[in-house]
């Protein structure tokens, strides 16, 4: 099929032009929306202290999103904790890490980034496994880290500091676009919540991460693409792969 349209249910890059999926959008000359279908609301300090999680207690962080950096460090704002300089950072990506320069003054020693895969994040936080990590999330999280965590003896604690609710998307025509792609579970959620009873169809359906890959299963849907692999450790190389594939069946 003709692949014209393609739904991305994340934030639009701050420089489309310049970042894979703009690359994506000229090499293969489709139009690429960016929609969030997931909102996020932070959890107060008085709800977080229930929790009894003391910060200055870990000497790491683990971020899996940029969400992650603000609400931990908004948390901390909050509570008056202040993180020692001494803290290091364990960022699923580079651009994650170096958000981290809205925060904390950014330094190689303590500032440490995979490239949006897992199993190299794990590498990494096992480099350093004589420290106490703490992984801020939302309510609603991917359990691909914790599991490896757990797996590999690392000490560490949840802190649940936002949580993950479905946006409104009653201006979205879901129907116009021949392929969407899918972020995590909370994600599908929202597809549901917003049109009871969708039909794919013949649109086609990518997911980053097992268990958002699960979630498109459980709601009785098809995965067609699925990031990461050994060869697409990113989404955009993933659909670079299917749509260079779909122009050589012409």
């Amino acid at each position: 099929m003709k692949i014209k349209n393609i739904l991305v249910t994340q934030p639009q890059p701050v420089e489309f032009e310049k970042s894979p999926y703009g690359e994506l959008s000229r090499k293969f000359n489709v139009t690429i929306t960016f929609r969030e279908f997931i909102s996020i609301e932070g959890i107060q300090a008085k709800d977080f202290r229930k929790d009894r999680i003391n910060i200055l207690d870990y000497s790491a962080v683990i971020f899996t999103s940029k969400n992650a950096v603000d609400h931990f460090f908004r948390i901390c704002k909050e509570m008056r904790v202040d993180v020692p300089d001494a803290m290091k950072y364990f960022s699923i990506s580079e651009s994650t890490a170096y958000y981290l320069q809205k925060y904390v003054q950014y330094r190689k020693r303590k500032v440490f980034h995979s490239k949006e895969n897992y199993l190299t994040l794990l590498e990494l936080i096992k480099k350093h496994k004589n420290e106490k990590f703490l992984l801020p999330c939302s309510d609603v999280h991917k359990q691909e880290i914790p599991k490896m965590l757990e797996e590999n003896k690392i000490i560490y604690k949840k802190a649940i500091i936002y949580r993950t609710m479905s946006s409104d998307l009653s201006d979205v025509n879901i129907g116009n676009f021949d392929l969407i792609v899918f972020f995590s579970p909370s994600g599908i959620s929202a597809l549901v919540k917003n049109f009871p009873g969708y039909k794919q169809n013949n649109t086609i359906i990518g997911a980053f991460g097992p268990s958002t890959a699960k979630a498109i299963e459980d709601a009785g849907l098809q995965l067609n693409i699925s990031a990461p692999s050994q060869t697409a450790p990113s989404m955009t190389m993933a659909l670079d792969q299917f749509l260079q594939n779909e122009l050589k069946k012409k």
